[in-house]
């Protein structure tokens, strides 16, 4: 029995170890990225100015856009955000609506509204998609076409949208999503500026919830009042300030959100267009551009850019946002098992080499060690295998250098936008960022894990996700 201890102590002690080194490893990934942040968005901001927009606006050098809105059951705000999108600051641009078989009034409600009417269009079937049931425009409205189909999904939808539009370039744009009005100014930028290898530019999202909305338009800028999307707030700053700026930084950028990303139509057109048998699309589509054009051996660029806003509603109940969580964490394997031949492949460049295999180590083998970490050091501490100062030493890294990445994007928005205007919001966005780390955190990592249970169980479907609304201006009557 005494020998059994002895090797459970062994075991427990060279466990605790290895997850210690994987914390190392992982501690200094998430530090280049951030030294790689810092570098592009000083570039970035270096390169770019204001004028930049004016010349773009009012000249004839920009490139015509198609603006791809797939639709499913959005009854309650499509015709406000159709509004807005038809009244972006562009001078040359289309907004395609793709009515995805709504079981509610999504349809109906946009044909009353705008008064549109059965139109005919020529378009050839290349990605493909359901059937298309009827056309719908106006003379009013020249730049909006609505797509009434069967319903096939999100992407589906979208392949849809790429068949028809007839622009070069097209904005894949959620239903519920709002775009700043010159944010297809700001992103058609890295087209203009290296136009033949261009082929995927994304933008940044930010959480609209406790932000005063009308029109179409973000009013107001206001943190949400409660933690949920608080915690949420600071993940979305941390992440595209963070992570996908270095990683574009180092040509590795492998997610373009599906709430706003610019594409080349040809591009993906070549692919395909978006899969059907996963529902992380947004970026199977991306990895399935670098694939394909790391092995035609033809040049490509895929980069992201800080400064087009897309402002989203983030989940506000636990129930809703694990189930998004878990959902997000299936499209990532699906996307990873599909495309596995890229994961540290030199042959497919810096994608595969750095970006695929960081997928790997820390996002699918990440959150098993880490949760598994914190149940092996208490064990360990308790049994007197480990003393106080690892204790210590594995706190430092899991909560003081997660804290440490937090404030240090906030760093990063402050020092270049400086959105955040109220005293009282950079407190409240300082102890949102020390408490995420305590809770938050630990049950991010067990909605992963569920998630990877159901991509190995082979669970399909999306799941609800109930919004909540925008919030709009009180006026006084």
């Amino acid at each position: 029995m005494d020998n059994w201890f002895i090797y459970f102590q062994q075991f427990i002690y060279w466990a605790n170890l290895l997850v210690f080194a994987f914390l190392v490893i992982q501690a200094i990934v998430y530090l280049i990225q951030f030294m790689f942040s810092a570098l592009e968005l000083r570039c970035q901001y270096r390169s770019f100015f204001e004028g930049d927009l004016w010349e773009l606006l009012t000249g004839d050098i920009s490139l015509p856009v198609s603006i791809l809105v797939p639709a499913y059951n959005e009854q309650a705000t499509i015709v406000e955000n159709v509004r807005s999108l038809i009244s972006l600051h562009y001078p040359n641009f289309e907004v395609i609506v793709i009515n995805d078989g709504s079981k509610d009034g999504t349809l109906e409600e946009i044909i009353k509204a705008l008064k549109l009417k059965p139109i005919e269009r020529v378009y050839e079937v290349v990605a493909p998609h359901k059937r298309i049931r009827g056309l719908y425009g106006s003379p009013r409205y020249p730049r909006l076409l609505v797509v009434d189909k069967e319903n096939g999904g999100k992407s589906d939808a979208l392949n849809a949208g790429i068949n028809i539009s007839r622009c070069p370039l097209f904005c894949a744009v959620d239903a519920d999503s709002i775009l700043d009005p010159d944010s297809l100014l700001r992103v058609v930028r890295p087209f203009l500026r290296n136009p033949e290898k261009s082929i995927a530019v994304g933008g940044r999202i930010r959480v609209a919830n406790g932000c005063v909305v009308r029109a179409g338009q973000v009013l107001e800028q206001r943190l949400p009042g409660a933690f949920l999307p608080m915690f949420q707030t600071i993940e979305y700053t941390r992440a595209f300030l963070i992570a996908r700026l270095a990683w574009s930084r180092l040509k590795s950028m492998l997610i373009i959100s599906g709430a706003f990303g610019l594409f080349k139509r040809d591009a993906a057109l070549l692919v395909g267009g978006y899969s059907h048998n996963t529902v992380g699309e947004d970026m199977e589509i991306v990895v399935k551009l670098h694939r394909y054009f790391a092995e035609k051996k033809m040049p490509y660029s895929v980069v992201y850019v800080p400064d087009p806003v897309c402002w989203t509603e983030v989940p506000t109940s636990l129930k809703i946002l694990r189930r998004q969580r878990t959902r997000w964490q299936r499209g990532l394997l699906e996307t990873m098992f599909k495309h596995k031949r890229m994961v540290f492949s030199p042959p497919y460049g810096m994608a595969g080499l750095f970006g695929m295999t960081n997928f790997f180590v820390i996002d699918v083998i990440g959150p098993l060690i880490e949760s598994l970490g914190y149940l092996l050091v208490v064990i360990a501490l308790a049994g007197g295998v480990l003393g106080l100062n690892f204790f210590l030493a594995y706190l430092g890294l899991t909560f003081v250098f997660g804290i440490f990445l937090s404030v240090g994007s906030m760093f990063l928005e402050e020092f270049t936008t400086g959105h955040t205007k109220r005293p009282s919001d950079l407190l409240r966005l300082l102890a949102g960022a020390i408490a995420e780390n305590f809770g938050y955190r630990q049950i991010n990592n067990l909605w992963r894990l569920e998630g990877t249970w159901h991509f190995l169980n082979k669970k399909k479907g999306w799941g609800a996700m109930t919004r909540a609304g925008f919030h709009r201006p009180t006026t006084k009557s």
